[in-house]
């Protein structure tokens, strides 16, 4: 068990040992497993690093996301330039088919819309554009339809939960509603919940993943 103390000496370790982070930029604070970041950092790709960095630390439950990002000396890159690179990075990248992604930019502020066949492509797509010098924040609205037409496979997923030595399959309860996929139960961890997520998504013929996983841990309440 650890209390809040603990979990946000925790947190601001995980953050500090990630190179591409400045910890003295990333405030943290924390409240029975709800942690908090505040700052400002110089790019989007770092704001999304802090999260991932906080999320797979133990005995976080919920990460409160309020960094900002500022380009400071650097300056604003017209949003013309920033659609440009990214429509330049779709096609370098061999996981984003062509002509399939639509992309809006306002104010740094990216919109990313379409139709694709994989959850994978779609977060490739996010993943061409997080690093991009200029970009603030990235919306990704684009959905999934899987061009397999057959039914999916409820005991697959619960296998391949089986095979990942991360899991505890045995708190995870698995549905499936036509082309829906919903997770229910309980984990330890946030990588436990976005592995089981992941798993989930690579079942041929989901178009969709409902994950109701919760975050478990039991907390020392003095601190």
């Amino acid at each position: 068990m650890k209390n809040n103390e603990e979990l946000q000496k925790d947190v601001q370790d995980a953050i500090k040992w990630e190179p591409l982070l400045n910890a003295a930029e990333i405030g943290v604070t924390v409240k029975d497993g709800i942690v908090t970041l505040n700052g400002v950092v110089n790019s989007y790709a770092k704001k999304l690093e802090a999260e991932q960095a906080a999320k797979n630390v133990a005995g976080v439950k919920v990460v409160v996301e309020k960094l900002e990002v500022s380009f400071g000396t650097m300056g604003v890159t017209p949003d013309g330039d920033i659609a440009a690179a990214i429509v330049n990075a779709f096609k370098w990248s061999s996981r984003v088919p062509d002509d399939k992604v639509k992309v809006k930019v306002e104010n740094g502020y990216v919109t990313l819309d379409g139709e694709l066949n994989w959850n994978s492509q779609r977060q490739a797509a996010k993943d061409a554009v997080k690093n991009l010098l200029g970009v603030k924040y990235v919306t990704n609205n684009i959905t999934i339809q899987s061009e397999s037409r057959d039914a999916i496979e409820q005991s697959e997923i619960e296998a391949a939960l089986r095979r990942d030595w991360s899991i505890n399959d045995d708190d995870i309860s698995v549905e499936v509603s036509g082309t829906k996929v919903t997770l229910t139960g309980t984990v330890k961890s946030w990588y436990q919940k976005n592995e089981a997520e992941t798993i989930a998504w690579k079942a041929a013929g989901v178009w969709s993943v409902d994950n109701q996983l919760e975050v478990e841990y039991y907390y020392d309440m003095v601190s």
